[in-house]
């Protein structure tokens, strides 16, 4: 079984914000594969299914994004999955352009909190991961008050974009092409013009 993780806060005031893309993509899955992703599961909403004819669990941790590892890893415990084959994290990135994915098979958590703690958690960075751009914080402004704010403008049509290539990529890694996903999809993307 693959565990595919969005990250995001729980509660009503955090939906629809720059930090729960990884929600965002969750539901979008969920609905296009008729998951429900309702049944509680030590500190997560999860909802299993086939998708791409691999068993997959989809999760939305529920402890708040800086202790996203927490959750994640009672789920990689309780199911004795190997993180670096069968567990993909989406999440929101702050250094892509709204829209624009990029795919990971490991690394550092480049300063994302939720990321931090599944890698504390786990004991180990190598994990698939679907990083879904929000846009840069504009200069001066809060970095947590950026994050969760919300998207306007261009920038919804933009997410609705990176969604579904989201989404594509999920079910290009669990046909097990994660490296044909990455050479699409990490392309350098040329930032629009002022």
């Amino acid at each position: 079984m693959i565990i595919i993780a969005g990250l995001g806060n729980p509660t009503k005031e955090y939906e629809g914000t720059r930090h729960n893309v990884g929600f965002q993509v969750i539901d979008k899955i969920a609905e296009k594969y008729n998951i429900a992703v309702d049944a509680k599961k030590g500190r997560a909403y999860v909802g299993k299914g086939i998708i791409e004819g691999q068993k997959v669990l989809l999760v939305k941790p529920q402890t708040y994004m800086n202790l996203s590892g927490e959750s994640i890893r009672e789920l990689v415990d309780y199911f004795k999955v190997d993180p670096k084959e069968e567990l993909l994290v989406i999440y929101d990135d702050i250094s892509l352009n709204p829209g624009q994915i990029r795919i990971r098979k490991k690394g550092s958590a480049g300063g994302h909190n939720g990321i931090k703690n599944i890698i504390a958690q786990l004991g180990t960075d190598t994990f698939q991961r679907i990083k879904v751009g929000v846009g840069e914080k504009p200069k001066g402004y809060d970095l947590a008050a950026y994050v969760l704010g919300h998207f306007h403008g261009e920038d919804l049509e933009l997410m609705e974009e990176g969604y579904e290539k989201a989404i594509s990529a999920t079910e290009e890694i669990l046909k097990g092409e994660i490296d044909a996903a990455m050479n699409e999809y990490n392309r350098r993307v040329k930032p629009k013009e002022e």
